[in-house]
């Protein structure tokens, strides 16, 4: 009986060493997805009240470990009964990664109008602030339910064929992973305007005062820069998708003489235009209706 008990601990830690190894990998194939949300929720958490960005950002999270509690089991079932519908559902978001990461670059090069979304001022009463607070929470963890389907599938692709016990473990993993990640370092991101106003009146040193002015006018430079990286990143995850989950594709791309990540971030430029086509092509045929 203890050498049954000894050789089921050493069964636990054959496959706990198989679920870091694939949670590393598996950590890496979502890591351009991150970017993404990361850049998407520190805007959506920011342009608030100092007191009211943490209950905000707190609000987001609880709403993002709710959508992966929903999405989860409805994926480790697709996985189990359904696993054909994986590398669908792969293509799939690679096509909506595509397409957003080309409408992002579209909207930068060809200017046009926006719908604003209204901002918090301090005119403004208690019950339309906690109003436009609840649209923006609304707003965001819609936005995460996508990021998050993207996410747990990139993540279960790479675990296709294991255990379902190791998929439920690794893609469990990079989930809780990935939503204390992002939404940790977005609290900090939206914060760190505060903190150089409180540096600044800590001290009327040269230094310090240089450092909290560098806090504030770098937050808003820090979100730009995230979604530049955020774009880049999805139509590199997306290309990343088309090139080894289309056969066609993947061939097309193996006679062309350039590196694997230029590769996929110029299929993934183009699949994305294409689709940006087709949309606007729609979208102006029923505007004309």
């Amino acid at each position: 009986m203890a050498s049954g008990f000894f050789a089921l601990l050493d069964d636990i830690a054959v496959l706990m060493d198989d679920v870091a190894v694939m949670g590393k990998i598996a950590t890496k194939k979502t890591a351009g997805i991150l970017g993404d949300d990361l850049a998407v929720n520190a805007e959506k958490a920011s342009g608030f009240v100092a007191s009211r960005e943490i209950p905000v950002l707190w609000a987001i999270t609880k709403g993002s470990f709710l959508n992966k509690l929903i999405i989860l089991p409805l994926a480790f079932l697709l996985s189990a009964f359904v696993p054909i519908a994986i590398p669908l559902i792969l293509i799939g978001g690679a096509l909506y990664l595509a397409y957003e990461g080309a409408e992002k670059i579209y909207e930068m090069l060809v200017p046009h109008e926006h719908d604003e979304d209204k901002e918090v001022s301090g005119e403004m009463s208690v019950e339309e602030v906690l109003a436009i607070e609840k649209t923006k929470v609304k707003s965001a963890i819609v936005t995460d339910f996508i990021l998050s389907i993207e996410i747990i599938i990139i993540a279960l692709g790479t675990v296709i064929g294991k255990p379902i016990m190791e998929q439920i473990l690794v893609v469990s993993f990079v989930a809780v992973v990935a939503t204390i990640g992002v939404y940790g370092i977005v609290a900090l991101i939206v914060r760190m305007d505060d903190a150089g106003f409180r540096l600044k009146e800590m001290s009327n040193k040269p230094v310090v005062q240089a450092i909290g002015n560098g806090l504030v006018q770098g937050l808003p430079i820090v979100i730009k820069s995230l979604g530049y990286i955020g774009t880049v990143a999805l139509l590199l995850v997306a290309g990343g998708i088309f090139v080894h989950y289309i056969d066609f594709i993947h061939h097309l791309s193996e006679g062309i003489q350039l590196p694997e990540m230029a590769k996929e971030f110029i299929t993934g430029l183009i699949i994305g235009f294409v689709v940006l086509a087709v949309v606007l092509l729609i979208k102006r045929i029923i505007k004309n209706k």
